[in-house]
């Protein structure tokens, strides 16, 4: 039998990188999957991948900064699957500058993906979370969920010219702290992973050329140029960035029945890189 046989995995922004590969790992191990993207397209394409494998896969694409996503999202894992027992708050991207450049719309945007939007998604669960552990207990079963938030070293350690993402990924460590003692009640695990540098569209290669993701109206630049990439291997102590099957590998640990005694922690995926 699969570790995950029988779950309902929520996962946002599983249409690309590392959100896809969280996908299809906890796919791989027996749980169906609600897949959520920005896009459409993305989405329907992770959740074909899953299906085509044999697995069991559903896409509801649309922002997560948007509240009716979160109660929708929701109701596609109960009223599509029969539950939810893993969420996975992964979406989200990055928009930089110093801090005497940065806009007002800036620093709400990386918060509200990064922050608000796992906390409303919470708040959509909380409902069916509160009722199905009542109805376990009286039934003298334990059953344990799992909410694995992601946070980044930029969270722990902070960097220039990410006054939003770190104060963001920083707060969803104390969100991730405050709810393993919320839900604890409900036998729901709550954590973190930090991810350090994973291989992904955000950080790909840059040469000379530039490259950028659409976000709403804006096209926001994405990637790290091939010297600050160069420089950014020779500090990771494990000799080069993550790939997102790795990633992924770090989310699938806080998934799995051995972690059911474990939670408000958070772990690096970073390759030894500490700041």
């Amino acid at each position: 039998m699969k570790s995950l046989e029988g779950k309902v995995a929520l996962v946002t922004g599983a249409g690309r990188g590392i959100g896809e590969a969280i996908a299809l790992k906890l796919a791989g191990e027996g749980a169906k999957i609600v897949v959520n993207d920005l896009d459409v397209e993305p989405a329907e394409a992770t959740a074909k991948m899953i299906n085509d494998a044999g697995g069991e896969a559903m896409a509801c694409a649309g922002d997560v900064v948007k509240p009716d996503l979160c109660e929708k999202l929701v109701a596609t894992a109960v009223d599509g699957f029969g539950g939810l027992d893993i969420i996975v708050n992964n979406a989200g991207y990055t928009w930089d500058n110093v801090i005497q450049k940065m806009s007002d719309e800036q620093w709400r945007a990386i918060l509200d993906v990064h922050l608000t939007a796992p906390f409303q998604i919470l708040r959509a669960a909380a409902g069916f979370i509160r009722s199905a552990a009542r109805q376990e207990k009286e039934e003298g079963r334990e059953v344990f969920r799992k909410v694995v938030n992601i946070s980044s070293i930029s969270g722990l350690y902070g960097n220039a010219g990410q006054a939003n993402y770190s104060s963001a990924k920083a707060g969803i460590v104390g969100m991730t702290r405050a709810m393993s003692k919320e839900w604890g009640r409900y036998k729901v695990n709550v954590n973190c992973v930090a991810f350090g540098l994973i291989e992904t569209r955000l950080t790909q290669e840059l040469g000379d050329e530039k490259a950028s993701i659409q976000v709403g109206d804006h096209d926001i630049p994405i990637g790290i140029h091939r010297d600050n990439l160069a420089m950014m291997n020779t500090i990771i102590p494990l000799g080069r960035i993550g790939t997102s099957q790795e990633a992924a590998g770090a989310v699938y640990l806080f998934c799995i029945p051995e972690s059911n005694y474990v939670s408000g922690q958070v772990i690096s995926c970073s390759g030894g890189l500490r700041s």
